[in-house]
């Protein structure tokens, strides 16, 4: 991969992604991984990018089925954060704010598709933009964050294990 390519097509998304592949991973060596391939995936994708969405929308697609794919295809040895020793919880602890390491975690006990919903939420997606990432409707949407922001709160509030 070039590094005009990384800096021009992926740097600028770096933070999303990252974002992203921190919410289906539990330790520092699978962020790592699922990063990389991320990225090894748009240089090796780019030319097959329509220009029927945004940039930033085949991004944030590729890097969600990319993550995905990971997860299921790690299935059989993950674990959730619950099950992980206490090194590998410490080691996913990346933000310096603990109320948002608190956050990361209730979203890591969402379902894997309400993961990728509030996580683009997060970044401020409009509805019609997530629906189009996700492949859905607004208004499925729309419902969808209603029901993880209540969860959430249960999570958050030690209502919900």
């Amino acid at each position: 991969m070039s590094n005009d390519f990384y800096t021009s097509s992926i740097l600028p998304y770096a933070a999303i992604i990252i974002k992203i592949c921190r919410a289906y991973t539990n330790t520092q060596e699978d962020f790592e991984d699922y990063y990389q391939e991320v990225c090894l995936q748009i240089w090796r994708s780019n030319e097959n990018f329509r220009g029927q969405s945004e940039w930033s929308t085949w991004i944030y697609r590729l890097t969600l089925n990319v993550c995905l794919t990971l997860l299921k295809k790690n299935s059989k040895h993950h674990v959730t954060s619950d099950q992980l020793p206490d090194v590998a919880v410490e080691d996913n602890r990346t933000f310096d704010d603990e109320s948002l390491n608190h956050l990361y975690i209730a979203i890591k006990q969402l379902s894997e598709v309400d993961r990728a919903v509030i996580l683009l939420y997060l970044e401020e997606k409009t509805y019609q933009e997530i629906a189009e990432i996700i492949g859905t409707n607004p208004n499925n949407i729309g419902v969808r964050v209603k029901r993880i922001k209540e969860r959430l709160k249960k999570i958050l509030d030690g209502k919900v294990n």
